[in-house]
């Protein structure tokens, strides 16, 4: 999974590299951690490789929303979606295939619901897609754009970083397309090959002027979608699409959002600070775990969730404890 994890080592006088050549005491704390993993064995020829390489983990079920309801990742997209279109009349949902509920389903029914001049179908462009949720966004209306794979985001790559990134700028505050939400399953599947399988959200964590966001479960999904599409800058959000249907919770119905560039603390620890997002979150609670059975070391776990801009001041405080 690409959704990288980097370690804060409490009171270390240098860094400790994690892979590569080293001595003495160093390289055996490498060996150390290399024993930790599953996947550092010699896999013989008959063992089978699985797709998923952890177990999702549901949070408590959440109860200050109000009512909740069991649902998948993509049934919480879809409940997002649905609340914004109910309540908001200038919203419109637009992308390739999403008329009839896209290839994850996340907007079944929808245009069903609120109609063809809410939910429709683009062209096959990702460049005009963002290019026109820009404009839509400029005149007024909440943008709901669809791009199919975050794999196939790169055309769309000028249109983002150089005119939405930058219409507010630009225009001295007079003008800003802060409506337009970019959403794309992101991550890999196990069997998507090299145009569905990737995690390209470093290459836009380093533009001001867009928010970059990444939830690690369904509850996460639906408040931080909500919280994108309210927020007034241009948000990319990607979906860990092997959630989609692997991860199931207890979803508030009615909307609520989760605060943007807020890490979450999962896991209080004493020794380590592992710094994860999207599905990564998952494997990190296992190496946590596995730390602390067999090494004894004291993990602290955080979600870092929203990646640009990131909550610096959570992550540098905790990392830096003693």
């Amino acid at each position: 999974m690409a959704a990288a994890a980097r370690f804060f080592i409490r009171g270390a006088p240098l860094k400790l590299p994690l892979s590569g050549v080293g001595t003495g005491a160093q390289s055996s704390f490498e060996a150390t951690l290399l024993k930790l993993s599953p996947s550092s064995n010699s896999r013989t020829k008959t063992q089978r490789r699985h797709a998923a390489h952890f177990t999702f983990q549901p949070d408590p079920v959440p109860t200050q929303y109000g009512p909740t309801q069991k649902m998948n990742l993509f049934q919480s997209v879809t409940s997002a979606l649905d609340n914004t279109l109910a309540s908001d009349p200038t919203a419109v949902i637009f992308g390739e295939d999403v008329a009839f509920g896209g290839v994850f389903r996340c907007t079944v029914g929808l245009r069903d619901k609120y109609g063809k001049d809410r939910v429709f179908n683009t062209p096959l462009c990702e460049q005009g897609i963002v290019g026109f949720g820009i404009g839509a966004a400029v005149a007024g209306a909440t943008a709901i754009a669809e791009i199919q794979f975050a794999d196939y985001i790169y055309p769309a790559f000028d249109q983002i970083v150089n005119e939405a990134a930058k219409y507010r700028y630009r225009s001295g505050n007079l003008f800003d397309c802060g409506n337009l939400t970019i959403r794309a399953p992101w991550g890999c599947v196990g069997h998507g090959s090299l145009y569905h399988s990737q995690s390209p959200e470093a290459f836009f964590a380093h533009c001001p002027g867009i928010k970059v966001v990444i939830p690690r479960s369904p509850v996460q999904a639906k408040g931080l979608l909500l919280a994108c599409i309210a927020d007034q800058n241009p948000c990319i959000f990607f979906e860990p699409k092997i959630l989609y249907r692997a991860a199931v919770e207890q979803v508030p119905v009615e909307p609520y959002t989760i605060p943007l560039s807020q890490a979450e603390i999962l896991q209080e620890g004493s020794d380590v600070t592992l710094v994860a997002w999207g599905t990564q979150i998952h494997v990190m609670r296992e190496v946590a775990n596995m730390a602390q059975e067999k090494l004894g070391v004291s993990c602290e776990l955080i979600d870092l969730q929203t990646i640009l801009p990131w909550d610096t001041e959570t992550v540098c405080k905790m990392g830096l404890l003693a």
